[in-house]
Formats: C-alpha cells, sequence, structure tokens
C-alpha cells in the first residue's frame, strides 16, 4: 500500500514562506520540493550501481534546479544563463522529463520496486512539513505535479508586462499571449493525467492521506485555473481584435466564469489554512468575481442591443459591482502572505476596469430613468450557459526508459552463468 509519514511544521522542518513574490500574473502556490533518499539502501540489492546512480543523479539535479528550500516565484522569473544556454525554468522541466522515463520502472509491477524506496517531499499547501511515502506512484504524481507548475510560472514570466521602445506603456506582446495559452493547455494536461490516471492507482485510505497539495481538488483547480487563464487570454484578443462580435466576446466572458466557478468549488472542502494556501483561495475568489464583472458587462451590452433595458440595466449594475469587489479581492491577495503586486493592467482586466467604470455606470443611470421611473428594481439575468471550448491537453506517461531492458538482460545473463545450486 505504501507507508505514509508527514511532519509537521513545528517539527522544525526546513520550509521557507518568502516575505514577496514580486509581480503575480499567475499564481503559483509554491514549488513542492524533493528532499534527498538514499537509493543505495532501499535499492542496492535489487539493481545495478549504474542504474541506482542515475535515479539519484537525475533526481539531485531536480532538487538543486528547485532550490534548496522553497524557491519564490519572484527567484525563478530571472533568466539565469546555464551551461546550457537557457533559463532556470526550462532546466528544471528538462531534468524532469529525464527522470521521469527512469522513474517508471519502478511501478512496474514485475520489477516488485514499487514500495521499496521512501519518497520525501516538501509541502507548500498542507500544514504538515514534508510527506514520506513508500509508494513509486506518489513519486510519478509528484513530478506530474512540479511539471505543470513549472509550466505555470513560465507563463507567468510571459505575461508580466514588459515596457515598451517608447519607455511608457507596459504590454504583453501578442506573440506571448498566444504561447501562453499553448503552455495553459500543457500544464492542464499534466494535471488532467494526474487525476484521471495516477490518483487512482493509490488505494482509497493512502489517497486521503496525500498532502492537500496533491489533493484531488487541488489538482482539479489548478487544471481549471489554467484553463480559465487560458479562456481570458483569448477573450483578451477577441476585445483587441476589430473581428470579434459582441457575442463571441461574451461567449468567451461566460466560459471564463465558468472555469473560475468550477475552480472555487473544488476547493470548498480543501484546508488550505497557511500562507500558501490562504493567498491560493483568495486568487481564485478574486479571479471569478473579475471574470464574472467581464461576462455580465458583455451580457448587457448585448441585452441593451436587444431593447431589453430593464435586464441590461440590472446585468450592467451586476458588472459594475462586481468590479468593485474584484477590487477588494485583488488587494486582500496581494496582502496576503508571501505579499505580492499586480503588475500593470492590461487585456481583459484593463479593458473591463475602464469600460466598466464609464460606459456600464451611464448605461445603468439612463436605463434606470428611462425604464425604471416607477422606482422598481429588475433582478440581475442569469449569464448563458455555453459548453467550454477548451479542453487540456492530451498527455500520456512515456516509455519505460531503455536502461530498464539493459538491466533486466545483465540481471538474467548473471543469473544463468550462477552454479545451479546458488540461484
Amino acid at each position: 500500500m505504501g507507508c505514509l509519514v508527514s511532519t509537521p511544521v513545528d517539527n522544525g522542518g526546513k520550509r521557507r514562506t518568502p516575505q514577496d513574490i514580486g509581480e503575480v500574473s499567475v499564481y503559483v502556490p509554491g514549488l513542492r520540493i524533493p528532499k534527498s533518499v538514499d537509493f543505495y539502501q532501499s535499492l542496492g540489492s535489487h539493481l545495478s550501481r549504474n542504474l541506482v546512480q542515475l535515479l539519484t543523479a537525475l533526481r539531485t539535479r531536480i532538487a538543486v534546479l528547485a532550490g534548496e528550500g522553497v524557491p519564490t516565484v519572484k527567484r525563478l522569473t530571472r533568466k539565469s544563463a546555464t551551461q546550457h544556454g537557457g533559463s532556470t525554468l526550462t532546466d528544471l522541466q528538462q531534468a524532469l522529463e529525464d527522470y521521469l522515463p527512469v522513474l517508471l520502472g519502478l511501478v512496474k509491477e514485475e520489477n516488485h520496486l514499487m514500495h521499496k524506496v521512501q519518497f520525501v517531499w516538501v509541502n507548500q499547501e498542507d500544514e504538515a512539513e514534508e510527506t514520506t511515502i513508500s509508494n513509486a506512484w506518489y513519486e510519478v504524481l509528484s513530478v506530474l505535479h512540479m511539471m505543470a507548475m513549472a509550466l505555470l510560472l513560465q507563463a507567468n514570466i510571459m505575461l508580466l508586462p514588459k515596457t515598451s521602445a517608447d519607455g511608457v506603456q507596459s504590454k504583453v506582446s501578442e506573440e506571448c499571449r498566444r504561447a501562453s495559452v499553448d503552455v495553459f493547455l500543457k500544464a492542464a494536461g499534466f494535471l488532467d493525467y494526474a487525476v484521471q490516471h495516477v490518483l487512482p492507482k493509490f488505494p482509497a485510505e493512502l489517497r486521503r492521506e496525500l498532502p492537500v497539495d496533491l489533493q484531488d481538488g487541488v489538482l482539479q483547480a489548478l487544471c481549471l485555473q489554467a484553463l480559465g487563464k487560458a479562456a481570458d487570454i483569448q477573450l483578451g484578443m477577441a476585445i483587441d481584435s476589430s473581428k470579434a462580435t459582441l457575442a463571441v466576446k461574451r461567449r468567451l466572458a461566460c466560459e471564463v466564469v465558468k472555469y473560475w466557478e468550477q475552480a472555487q468549488e473544488n476547493l470548498v472542502n480543501i484546508p488550505l489554512m497557511n500562507g500558501w494556501g490562504e493567498k491560493h483561495r483568495q486568487y481564485v475568489k478574486w479571479k471569478y468575481v473579475e471574470a464574472k464583472a467581464a461576462a455580465y458587462y458583455f451580457h448587457g451590452l448585448i441585452l441593451d442591443e436587444g431593447k431589453s433595458h430593464g435586464m441590461a440595466a440590472a446585468a450592467l449594475q451586476v458588472a459594475v459591482e462586481s468590479l468593485e469587489e474584484s477590487k477588494k479581492f485583488s488587494e486582500a491577495f496581494d496582502t496576503t502572505p508571501p505579499l505580492s503586486r499586480n503588475p500593470p493592467l492590461w487585456g481583459t482586466a484593463k479593458y473591463i476596469s475602464e469600460k466598466i467604470s464609464k460606459d456600464a455606470s451611464a448605461k445603468v443611470r439612463i436605463n434606470r430613468d428611462l425604464y425604471f421611473q416607477d422606482k422598481t428594481t429588475e433582478s440581475a439575468p442569469a449569464l448563458p450557459d455555453f459548453a467550454l471550448a477548451l479542453k487540456p491537453d492530451e498527455y500520456q506517461l512515456p516509455s519505460m526508459h531503455s536502461c530498464w531492458n539493459e538491466e533486466k538482460t545483465d540481471r538474467s545473463r548473471l543469473e544463468a552463468n550462477q552454479p545451479k545450486g546458488t540461484r
């Protein structure tokens, strides 16, 4: 089944929550970090020295790249040159991809190694400092989680506005926006695979004892957040396009609301109580209400065009109130430790901040004067229910590394050369 050991924070663990994580366009609730394990002690009598050394080297590289203790978003957004010329995040992603095929040899039932190693990871959103589980699927799940988190950190870098050539206006290029959508869908693919295909590998009792970071609800919420951000990027590009109709913008805005609403629902029963966890909850609340403001704004405009002025005024009033509420949630998010800052507004957020504050408020007043002279008010109409268009990228675990075939061949050859009485 796998043995689980959780170490609470007050036991003197090494988890560190940074004081400031800098500008946040995409919130990532910390990286879980692998702690050292002794593959030689666990596997030395079962595997060749070369294969044990390979597992050790690959896992150590991940720990080094992720940083000792808890790396902050701020720290990882600094692109640092490496011997390969890439960034720290790119190297981390590659290290994870190199490790996974070798790791998969431990989950192969015929190898009988599933429960030989006690894998230790430092948690971020769980009250327990770290969790140790002697189940190789726990290691696979943790690696997939880190692969997704590294991509979301990469997306945050891509979506932080850069100062334009004139040195005045901060912008996020269309190229970065389009590329970020692919990054979000890929991250969602890792998380969706983890939920659909890796979590079911755990016995029910062990699955309930997984750290909060890897609970079904948190993984689902992170997947939906990635899809929600991707849909919001698409909405921002539609807003900038002269060809996109109001109906298209409303549909995209309503889809964004559904993604964030579902993300929020997945976190309802999750005990997110420490700094990273509480900040995560605040982020989802903020983005849900912000998305609601945009959806009701576009819905109100369409109702107004259709001469449903009373319903339009009610919808636009919700947009105005939601925008104000989102500002409060944004402030609460930034001031929840670890501290963060909002980058200059751009995309959908900038558009609705300007339009709702001016156009929507004015339309509400005009429509009320014309159609609510009897002082009655109309309740806000429900948003249209559109099917969600974006889906996570399809992902499959890689094939087991060829070193395991070589290991099997070498072991068979060794056994064949042994005297019959010693086999």
